[in-house]
């Protein structure tokens, strides 16, 4: 994918453009069960074939050049371009579902958009996602923010010919989370009262759920939640030389901790049910970025 990914990001550009004279400034991707932040920025449905190319444009993934399709639960398939509320007019361009290693996609495959968002002039990068509790003080609904990640994926979105048109060789990963976009986070949720975990993201590569012997070796490697993406669009949004923010929505307690099966239903309806207090966090750090 490497060698014509300058071209290809060409081409997707080019239909986005063609949609919308909005310029995003923010890359906003939203995991499972929190896209309705999503349809707020697409003003409950408008379309972009509504007729205002200077309105928010929303456009299925399967009108996008080289972009695979949403597959999994809870995960729109859309992107809209447009302004979240109540933010002071910051304009993003949103993923409303995301793409996942364990739907057969390639690390290329689902961290494309990321290199769009860099071709488009993007710099700052949020990144949210469900993920499991590996602390048994964590409560199901809280929010976290992601200070450091662990690939445990056994895979990575860099391997292969470098892209050297967006990043170097060998990146450095020492502070893949920018501190200031993390400082900008917590204040934010001091501000609005919404209790702020934090930790480190473990990212596994599903989609299966981990078995309780992997959740108690998570547990030793300093992790604080697991998940089923996130590190492989962080990863190349580093390479890209993006500023990164991103925040997790405990779901669930992982296997072990909880005498219970998980299910994707269960991650889904407890996403939907922190929705309004995620949705508020994030309309605020965009307005204070």
């Amino acid at each position: 994918m490497v060698p014509d990914l300058k071209e290809k990001t060409a081409e997707t550009i080019a239909v986005i453009k063609r949609r919308t004279v909005l310029k995003p400034e923010i890359g906003l991707v939203l995991g499972s069960g929190l896209g309705g932040l999503g349809d707020e920025i697409g003003q409950a449905g408008v379309s972009a074939d509504s007729g205002d190319p200077a309105g928010p444009c929303t456009i299925p993934y399967g009108e996008l050049p080289h972009f695979p399709q949403s597959t999994a639960p809870g995960h729109r398939g859309n992107l809209i371009i447009g302004k979240v509320p109540q933010s002071g007019g910051k304009t993003v361009f949103c993923m409303q579902g995301r793409f996942h290693y364990y739907e057969g996609y390639s690390m290329g495959e689902i961290t494309y958009p990321v290199r769009v968002m860099a071709a488009l002039g993007i710099r700052t990068l949020i990144l949210t996602n469900a993920a499991g509790g590996l602390k048994p003080s964590f409560t199901p609904g809280d929010l976290m923010l992601v200070t450091d990640h662990i690939n445990f994926t056994g895979n990575n979105p860099l391997i292969g010919p470098n892209a050297d048109d967006f990043g170097p060789r060998f990146p450095d990963m020492s502070k893949v989370y920018t501190p200031e976009l993390a400082e900008t986070a917590r204040r934010t949720a001091a501000v609005l009262g919404i209790p702020l975990r934090e930790g480190v993201y473990l990212g596994y590569s599903g989609p299966s759920f981990e078995t309780p012997a992997e959740i108690r070796l998570f547990q030793s490697f300093g992790a604080s939640a697991v998940g089923m993406s996130t590190v492989a669009e962080a990863i190349v949004a580093r390479h890209c030389g993006m500023r990164i923010l991103a925040l997790s929505c405990i779901t669930n307690l992982a296997a072990g901790i909880l005498d219970k099966p998980i299910t994707a239903e269960e991650v889904t309806e407890t996403a939907g049910q922190a929705g309004e207090r995620f949705t508020r966090l994030v309309r605020g750090i965009v307005k204070n970025l």
